[in-house]
């Protein structure tokens, strides 16, 4: 027998013989895409295979065993399109194309058939809201304002009374309508000056959206996550901080991909109040099949900060309708800045004095630009807890890379870039992730340094994050009631602890969490009283 297998029986699967079973219970809808587990990466800062100081296709195809190892079956792919890099790849210049200095063509196609042979399914950002401004759409668009291509944009011909409002990112930008000189109106970009909006309610757009999806489905890709759909579908002509929503267009995307691909997934990034969540989830399959649930994730780290969760089981009940075929994700650090814009002013002020102290960790008046272990100040048990807590969540979990092996954060590059540093893979020079000059530095300093923090040596710790999350995603999968089965909150009144329940049509789930540093115990709806410790945990199966 395994160690790692002893290690789960050991201090988590703990059977409670005397438990009567509970009955069976109506089962959600069933689909590939509710058994992932999603590992998200940026092919420019893993691993760089040539020397040129950026990642490649070819160096993260050699890695791939890494991530199967870990327990990885999906990877989503940060955007590597060409692009002028002014948004980290967000900012597009050509849909369709790949990146040179990545690998190219044939480097993304070996990757691929890679990937396909370890079973692990790849997704990909698509950015539909907006391109570059260095886009050839783009300036096609300002050459001629009567050009077929201009209306591919959102424009005013005179300066909007509300070109103020609306920002994406505050504190950065000032306005969302832009006068562009050439074109002599003023066009409309909700996040940076250099990403005019796209006008989706031209039917040309949609078709070259289409195009689009099609294109990347035929190279083999298993779905897309789409970003900011929100601000993908709607028209802020009227009003840009209370636009209207047009869901027509993302019912026509999602129909068009399901035909093409029937299995495909569509996970979108909606940070949308839950009375909303039906209109993008969508009805008969004409909807996003995912969404990361970002209500809810504000009022957890509410939870990790004060280690009350009261507001947090709130979110958990007011997310918990959604059609059978839905599924939320959950991540615990992304490759943004935390988004906390739905707490109460006190309350976010509660957040950035335990997690965010300084200015400088904090981003557009809202969020948190730092990795999770320097959120947490490194403590190894509240991290443990916090990944337990993930993979027990009612939904998909996903990590961003280097939160595995608990990677710091580097303050000193601007915006969310603090969270998008170079992988960590062992002691030697830039952390093993390049042989020549890093194109972003890799952290080398501190106690978050690659001499301390990286791949090599989280595998050769027993009790290290990385040993522990691997662990935990074989723990995941010994459970598939998580996926498959119903779940509750069972309330027993302690605001520190959350605990979970899942029934299938066979068997029970208990899975408790403590978010305070102090042991505490609670009554079971069976009789039994469970004892936890300080930011512990414990997953329970009911015989």
């Amino acid at each position: 027998m395994k160690r790692s297998y002893i290690y789960l029986i050991a201090f988590w699967l703990v059977a409670f013989t005397t438990c009567k079973q509970a009955p069976p219970v109506t089962q959600s809808v069933d689909a590939w895409y509710k058994h992932l587990l999603i590992y998200n990466l940026d092919v420019k800062t893993f691993k760089d295979s040539d020397g040129d100081g950026e990642g490649d296709f070819n160096g993260l195809t050699k890695k791939l065993s890494y991530l199967q190892s870990l327990g990885v079956n999906t990877i989503w792919l940060a955007p590597f399109q060409p692009s002028p890099l002014q948004d980290d790849g967000y900012d597009v210049i050509d849909y369709t194309g790949i990146d040179p200095k990545l690998g190219g063509t044939a480097g993304f196609k070996k990757f691929m058939a890679a990937a396909k042979a370890k079973n692990i399914k790849v997704i990909m950002d698509i950015i539909l809201n907006h391109t570059s401004n260095q886009h050839p759409w783009f300036k096609a668009a300002i050459r001629d304002t009567n050009s077929p291509k201009h209306n591919w944009y959102v424009w005013s011909s005179k300066k909007p009374r509300d070109w103020d409002k609306g920002i994406g990112f505050p504190g950065v930008e000032k306005e969302v309508w832009r006068y562009e000189p050439t074109a002599r109106q003023y066009y409309f970009h909700r996040f940076y000056k250099f990403q005019p909006d796209l006008n989706y309610q031209n039917p040309a757009v949609v078709a070259e959206v289409e195009r689009i999806l099609s294109y990347w489905l035929s190279l083999g890709m298993d779905g897309f996550r789409l970003d900011a759909v929100p601000f993908t579908i709607d028209d802020p002509r009227q009003d840009a901080a209370k636009p209207r929503f047009d869901f027509n267009v993302l019912h026509q995307l999602s129909l068009f991909v399901k035909k093409l691909k029937p299995e495909a997934l569509l996970l979108g990034e909606a940070n949308v109040e839950p009375k909303e969540n039906q209109k993008y989830f969508g009805e008969n399959h004409n909807g996003l099949d995912m969404m990361f649930n970002f209500y809810a994730n504000q009022y957890l780290f509410y939870g990790l900060a004060t280690g009350n969760i009261t507001s947090f089981k709130e979110a958990l009940d007011k997310t918990k309708a959604k059609p059978g075929k839905a599924q939320w994700a959950w991540f615990l650090r992304n490759h943004d800045e935390i988004d906390l814009g739905r707490l109460s002013k006190g309350d976010l002020k509660e957040v950035y004095k335990k997690m965010a102290p300084v200015p400088s960790m904090q981003l557009y008046q809202r969020g948190i630009r730092r990795r999770l272990a320097t959120m947490l100040n490194g403590d190894m048990k509240r991290l443990k807890m916090a990944y337990s807590l993930l993979y027990s969540l009612p939904g998909t979990p996903v990590i961003r890379s280097g939160e595995e092996i608990g990677m710091g954060d580097d303050l000193s590059l601007k915006e969310r870039l603090a969270v998008r540093t170079p992988m960590q893979w062992d002691t030697s020079s830039n952390g093993g992730f390049t042989t020549g000059k890093p194109f972003r530095p890799v952290i080398s300093y501190g106690e978050y340094g690659y001499k301390t923090v990286n791949v090599a040596v989280g595998w050769r710790n027993e009790n290290s994050l990385l040993k522990f999350i691997q662990q935990i995603i074989k723990l995941r999968k010994a459970y598939p009631e998580i996926d498959n089965g119903e779940w509750l909150i069972i309330d027993e009144g302690n605001e520190h602890v959350l605990v979970l329940q899942y029934t299938d049509k066979r068997r029970t789930v208990i899975i408790a969490h403590n978010f305070s540093d102090e042991p505490k115990e609670v009554k079971l709806p069976h009789g039994q009283t469970l004892k936890i410790g300080g930011y512990g945990f414990k997953w329970l199966r009911l015989n």
